[in-house]
Formats: C-alpha cells, structure tokens, sequence
C-alpha cells in the first residue's frame, strides 16, 4: 500500500508543479520563445530567411502560389471549386433612384408583384412566385441525395424552381420540388422520356461560366454508389460529360434537338445556357434562329464544383456587361417580349439581383449563395479542419451528418430574407411590381459604368444626365 501511496504524493507533487509553471512561468518561457525566434527573423540573411516567404507571396499572390504548388504536386489539370476568385467588373457601382417627393414611396403594408412567367410564348409557361431561382448543383458530380433534396422542399416551399443540374436525377426530387427544370447536358444519363415529359421547363446546356463549353471526366470512386446507380454507369465506368452532344455537331442538329423535346415535354420552355463571352450578339442571333423560349446568360463569375483555373478566370466577360448586352440585343431584335433572359454568376446578394433584373433580365439563377445557405449552421460540423462544402459534396466527409430538413428550411429562409428585401426596394422607389422595374431606375457613381450601362452618372444633375443620354 505505501508504494500507492507514495505514487500518489508523487502524481500530485508533479500536478502540483504544473500549476506553478502555469501560474508564474509561462510568461518566461513564452518571452524566450519570441526572444529565440525574433532573433532567427532580424538576423539571418534573406536566402535563408523565413520571412523570404512575405515579398514572394506579395509578388505571385497565396493563391497563385498554392495552386502552382499544387500543379507541381500532381502534374494533373486542376479543378478549382467555387468558381473564379478574380476581382471582376460588378454592380456594386450601381444604384437604385429612391422615390421621395415625386413619386412617393409605397406604404409597406401594400403588397408587391415580384411572379415572374419564364417562356411566355411557350405552349406552357413556368410561372414561379419569386424572381430568384436555384441553379444547378447536380446529384453526384457535386451535391449529396441529402442536400439536393433539401433544395427541392425549400423550391417548393417558396414557389420557385429548382435546375437539376447536370447529374443524376432522383425521383423524389422530382416529386418534391414543385418546379422542376431539367437541365439537358451533354451526358449519357437524365434522358428519360418520362423525365422529359414531367420538367416544367427544359435548359439545354451548351456551355456555363467557369468552364464554357468543355467537358469532363468523373472517376466512379469520386462518387458514392447511389449516385453511380443513378446515373447508369457500369462498374469501373467514368461519368463523362462530353463537349457536344451530336457528332460534327451544327446549328442544325440543336434546332431538331429543341423542336424534339418541345414535342416530348409537351410544350413548356425549352431553352439554352451558355457561357458569356465576347460574341454574345452572334451567340443570341444562332439562339433565336433555333427556336428557343428562353437564354441563360452564365457570366465568367460562374461558380462551379471544379473548373481549371485558366478557364475560371481568364476566359468570358463579366456578368453585368454580357446581361447588359444580351438585353440590349434582345430588345434591338425585338424579341425581348417573347424569350426570357436568365441571368446567372456572381449573383451573391439581394442587390446583385435586382440590379440585373433592372438591366433587362427576366429572373436569375442562384448558386454558390444556396450552396452555403444550406450548409448554414452544419458547417460547424467541418469546421475547423474542413472546408464547409464537406458537408454537402456527395462524397463530403461530413454527409453523413447533414440533415435534410434544416438545410431545406435554410435556403427557404434565405430566399424568403432576399425577396422581402428586393420588395421593400421596389416599395422604395414607388413600384408595386417587378414589371415596372427597368434601367431607367438606375444610376451609378463611376462614370465608366454609367456610360457602358446608359445610365446617369450620379454626379451630374439627372435632367442633364438624360439629355446626354437621349
């Protein structure tokens, strides 16, 4: 027993010593700590400095300097996610003309018309109660089961729709999400007749933001087994998403394709995604010369689940200029009245929407903003180890642990948040609908973006503003 007792005495003399070093030492060794290193930093040669690493991240950027690093690591094509990180030309230089004494503002009690009709000379039009739509994130090339199905109940929830993106299609999502648009990619899966017939519109993708028209391989084993069964694949069979859908593909071959699955759908929508870049006008031309009910403009701000960083950020124009320019050129060919324009990429706020839906779109696509609303509060469970999307992604080390119903409440909060704010604007400038809203409710504080949107400069009286502008 003395040998327990003596282990004891010892155990508690050392705790007892701990406490002491904690209470009266720490500020000792912490100061040699800093002394040591702070001495290794003002006097060692700048070759073999550590702090050589500040003027070289200063000159190539962290991040240039991560991804170059991670280039040499693999000697594979990188896959960036979430889109281009490059500083592009936006809206925030935009902004909105209050009413105040003439016209006044509206009372907020009255209520404002914020439905929007996407393909109004379709044979059945999408109505959807809210301008802001969620874009596509598909099933197994990025989302879980869990978190597109979170999705679905918040679309529904709210009355707008929900893009399937360009993985698998899951049945009960289908069944869930009130709205549903069927994106037609360049893929060999989500092709099914019955698909076709019950999408409330149709998106053929020919090319997004980020990654324009190019195409992909998925390993299997970057996907769980659900999502491989979804899709078709065989075992050991890559999910490939090809660069066009026809051998020597032409213009041709896209009208047929159009004219098809209107016939196969029954009539709603059918329109094309595209990636905006310098030939726009020409792009829009080929697209209303195929018949189609709806264009989605996807500017170079597009995030996506992975894109070589080449193509994130060095190809494309940015989005305010081709919404701009795709609305001016709708309206030149007068054809704005008859096919929607859908805006898309680096559409983070309530602002950022309303603005371009006052530059002449008809509705807007959100994504990267969705993907963290749904995340919301469960990415803690990554945190701080992992990134937040580990929560969402298919393979996502943390799938396991999202949890449908809060995801879906999530994003159906969020949309409900940013709609109230674009309809206290609206009440703000004196409109009682989003049909009154145009450019001419526009002004901007820099010149240059005031002179490439034809708005007024907002530095200069509003009367000479408009006669320079006429």
């Amino acid at each position: 027993m003395n040998i327990y007792y003596f282990l004891s005495f010892f155990i508690l003399l050392i705790l007892f010593a701990v406490f002491l070093f904690i209470l009266f030492g720490w500020r000792r060794v912490i100061k040699g700590m800093v002394k040591h290193i702070g001495k290794i930093i003002l006097t060692d040669r700048y070759q073999e400095n550590v702090m050589e690493m500040l003027p070289g991240l200063q000159h190539m950027g962290i991040q240039n300097t991560f991804e170059n690093s991670l280039r040499a690591e693999t000697g594979k094509l990188l896959h960036r996610p979430l889109g281009s990180s490059k500083k592009w030309p936006h809206l925030d230089p935009i902004t909105f003309i209050p009413a105040q004494t003439s016209p006044f503002p509206i009372d907020r009690d009255e209520e404002v018309d914020v439905a929007v009709t996407i393909g109004p000379k379709a044979k059945k039009p999408m109505n959807v109660n809210i301008p802001l739509m969620i874009s596509g994130m598909g099933y197994g090339l990025s989302l879980s089961d869990k978190a597109r199905l979170s999705l679905a109940e918040a679309a529904s929830n709210v009355g707008t729709a929900l893009n399937s993106g360009e993985g698998g299609i899951l049945p009960e999502e289908v069944n869930n999400a009130g709205k549903y648009i069927l994106q037609f990619s360049r893929t060999e899966w989500a092709k099914e007749e019955d698909i076709i017939k019950r999408a409330d519109m149709i998106e053929i993708k020919l090319g997004q933001g980020a990654v324009f028209g190019m195409g992909w391989k998925i390993p299997q084993n970057t996907m769980s087994t659900r999502a491989n069964q979804v899709m078709g694949l065989k075992d050991g069979e890559e999910a490939v998403v090809f660069e066009h859908f026809f051998d020597n593909q032409q213009l041709e071959d896209l009208k047929e394709l159009v004219d098809v699955l209107r016939d196969m759908s029954g009539g709603v929508p059918i329109g094309v995604k595209i990636g905006a870049g310098g030939k726009i006008e020409e792009d829009i031309d080929h697209l209303i010369d195929i018949g189609v009910d709806f264009i989605t403009v996807d500017g170079a701000q597009g995030g996506t689940y992975g894109a070589p960083p080449l193509l994130a950020d060095d190809i494309g124009i940015p989005t305010f200029h081709a919404v701009t320019r795709a609305a001016n050129y709708m309206e030149k060919r007068n054809v704005k009245r008859q096919i929607s324009l859908i805006a898309s990429a680096g559409l983070f706020t309530p602002g950022h929407c309303l603005k371009v839906l006052a530059l002449g779109a008809d509705a807007v696509y959100l994504g990267s903003a969705i993907l963290f609303a749904v995340s919301h509060n469960q990415n803690l469970k990554a945190f701080p180890f992992e990134p937040p999307t580990q929560v969402v992604w298919d393979l996502g080390k943390f799938r396991d642990e999202f949890k449908t119903e809060e995801g879906a409440k999530a994003v159906e909060k969020y949309l409900t948040a940013s709609t109230e704010e674009i309809k206290v604007a609206l009440r703000a400038m004196g409109k009682r609908s989003l049909r009154e809203l145009s450019k001419k409710d526009l002004v901007s504080y820099d010149k240059l973006t005031a002179n490439i949107l034809g708005i007024p400069f907002s530095f200069e009286p509003w009367k000479d503003n408009q006669k320079e502008m006429l």
